[in-house]
């Protein structure tokens, strides 16, 4: 492997075959002494040809793979080390490796030169907004006969091994044309929070309708606890766009992103706008005072104080609140939103990142075997040693303790949400989110109705989509 720069690897071959072929020419000249000695030299002379025939070591082709990857809080070693496993599998090749936090700044410049790294793992929404440049100049390769690939050293393919639900969204799909250019890497999945050992000594069960969820709400009311808390407005993001896939399924989500025209009015966005409004009532009553950016955690505290029952976040809510003070028999407790409609699934935003080829990447081919490799049970290992989890199935099976239960969230029936608001130019006075999640707030204090944030939002998605890049 090469970090930075190619280290040259030497194949030495062994020419057996002119060898035998010697010791051949050499038993016709052994002089006949005796019947026996003249048929062992007959019997070596027979064996000769088979020992030319022998087949010689076939011959590696030699390879270097260019792999970009940021290195973000997960860090730089665990690249190395899977791109060692990649090269002791793959006789020939040998990756070199760029890591770095800006990567854009260190692989831009060769790139407007025209040398492109190989593979590029590199997420959209970053500043510098290098994946979406590339991706409105279609400059990237198409994955969908990756997903055909078997996974290396194994015998499942790519499509198979994935969670459902991560490759039928526009944060897969860009272009929103079914076609894959953007493989699913390191996600985190978001839900809702609890403390598990409350409900197991109250003898709650966890609601998984909302029909159930109202009632343990009037239960809990009667001891004092209040149903719900949220962070800040901002968490509605996640808890929305789960609701929303919910409702209506993914070519509906993926309509509400891309600000489809009546979209936000219609029966299915009804519903989620409805939902929020519910729980609204059952909200603690100090949450909206400290829904911002500097008392949010006392919101979090409320459910370890036994306060509230649910809070959704994302699974860096544990690590948030390791110090915090908590109540006897506290136990973190995680689930999906429950479905919106009877007899559905239960949804999971989950946040995750991202890896693509350049179309103008020299050695595609190979490119397409490391993307593939991602989702090997060995790759997969390698990164959950890093905490970087990937979305396979059966992933949580090399996690531990409270890890384990959050990322097994989808191997135990949720659906998988994933995906954004699509790009627009800037439109003066609009923002998506703050209307939609902002909002929240204002109804939990019934300074706002319900007809009138749903109109807002349709509003602005009207706005937004005239705008649309």
């Amino acid at each position: 492997m090469k970090l930075k720069k190619v280290i040259s690897a030497l194949l030495v071959m062994t020419m057996t075959a002119s060898l035998f072929a010697g010791c051949g020419s050499k038993t016709e000249d052994a002089p006949a002494a005796t019947e026996d000695t003249s048929t062992e030299a007959a019997q070596t002379e027979e064996e000769a040809p088979a020992a030319d025939a022998e087949e010689e070591p076939a011959q590696v082709e030699e390879q270097v793979l260019k792999v970009a990857a940021f290195e973000g809080g997960y860090g730089a070693d665990m690249w190395s080390e899977v791109a060692a496993a990649f090269e002791a599998s793959h006789p020939g090749v040998t990756v070199e490796l760029t890591i770095d936090k800006k990567l854009e700044d260190v692989i831009s410049p060769s790139m407007k030169a025209g040398d492109y790294p190989d593979v590029v793992h590199l997420a959209t929404g970053r500043e510098a907004a290098l994946t979406e440049t590339l991706t409105k100049e279609n400059a990237l390769l198409p994955l969908t006969d990756v997903l055909e690939m078997t996974v290396p050293g194994e015998d499942v393919k790519v499509k198979d091994k994935i969670i459902p639900g991560f490759l039928d969204t526009l944060a897969t799909n860009p272009y929103g044309d079914g076609v894959t250019y953007y493989a699913p890497m390191f996600y985190s999945p978001c839900g809702l929070f609890y403390n598990a050992g409350l409900l197991k000594e109250k003898g709650w069960e966890v609601p998984t309708t909302w029909e159930e969820m109202w009632a343990l709400g009037d239960t809990a009311a009667a001891e004092g606890i209040a149903l719900f808390t949220y962070p800040t407005t901002g968490y509605f993001d996640a808890f929305t766009y789960a609701a929303l896939a919910s409702a209506g399924g993914s070519d509906f989500f993926n309509k509400c992103m891309t600000y489809e025209d009546g979209i936000w009015e219609s029966a299915d966005a009804t519903k989620v706008f409805e939902l929020v409004a519910e729980l609204a009532k059952y909200t603690e009553s100090t949450t909206v005072a400290n829904a911002n950016n500097d008392n949010f955690t006392k919101n979090q505290q409320l459910i370890l104080d036994n306060k509230a029952i649910f809070c959704p976040n994302g699974t860096w809510l544990p690590g948030e609140m390791a110090e915090a003070p908590r109540a006897d028999g506290f136990e973190w407790g995680f689930m999906a939103i429950p479905a919106v409609n009877a007899g559905g699934s239960g949804c999971s935003f989950c946040w995750f990142e991202q890896m693509w080829i350049p179309a103008a990447a020299e050695n595609q081919d190979m490119a397409k075997e490391f993307v593939a490799y991602m989702y090997s049970d060995e790759a997969a290992q390698i990164f959950a040693k890093s905490t970087a989890i990937q979305p396979i199935a059966g992933v949580s099976d090399y996690l531990e303790g409270d890890n384990k239960m959050f990322y097994s969230i989808y191997d135990n029936g949720a659906t998988a949400v994933m995906g954004g608001f699509a790009a627009t130019a800037p439109v003066e006075g609009v923002n998506m989110l703050d209307t939609l999640c902002g909002t929240v707030n204002s109804i939990v204090s019934g300074d706002k109705t319900v007809a009138e944030w749903q109109a807002a939002v349709e509003e602005a998605s009207d706005k937004l989509r005239a705008a649309m890049e």
